[in-house]
């Protein structure tokens, strides 16, 4: 059984630059999500809770996860207020609870949260699977969004685990 993580997935993402392929992240998490439900999996709404004034500030329109991504009352929501949804939040215990054999991982923003979520599931020793397709960024100053992408994937590829980790797209996933 799979949990299937979706990171920041916000009203507030829509402000400032376009996000890379939003509209087919957003259509392959909801795939991806129908499918982990369907075979018994849990699904995970991560929601960042930011400052005052921040985009996605609790109970603003912005924090509001995207109306587009449906949610099923067993579906888990998390709060969190940094980059890494297990710091400081029940996540890691959740995860315990649920026990799945795999961890998927889908959202915004691929350099921040998507990799500090990525990261720390692999430090909790999860068996790890990045939806290569299942998420997104804008453009940064640096670096366009579709390096960004390339460039974590070749990283999240490399990083040294006690369990494993995968990039997979969506198709391979419900394959």
């Amino acid at each position: 059984m799979d949990a299937m993580l979706i990171v920041d997935m916000q009203v507030g993402l829509r402000n400032g630059a376009p996000k890379h392929d939003l509209s087919g992240v957003i259509e392959r998490i909801n795939t991806l999500a129908a499918s982990v439900r369907a075979q018994s999996g849990k699904v995970i709404f991560i929601q960042h809770c930011g400052g005052k004034g921040d985009d996605f500030e609790p109970q603003t329109s912005g924090w509001q996860l995207l109306p587009e991504l449906p949610r099923d009352p067993a579906d888990i929501v998390v709060r969190k207020d940094l980059n890494d949804p297990f710091a400081g939040t029940d996540l890691q215990d959740r995860l315990r609870e649920i026990a799945p054999d795999r961890v998927l991982i889908t959202g915004w923003a691929t350099d921040l949260c998507v990799d500090a979520t990525v990261r720390s599931a692999v430090s909790h020793h999860h068996h790890v699977v990045v939806v290569a397709d299942g998420h997104t960024l804008h453009d940064r100053p640096h670096l366009n969004a579709v390096s960004v992408i390339r460039h974590h994937h070749w990283v999240w590829s490399e990083l040294i685990t006690r369990k494993s980790i995968k990039l997979a797209s969506t198709n391979d996933l419900l394959g």
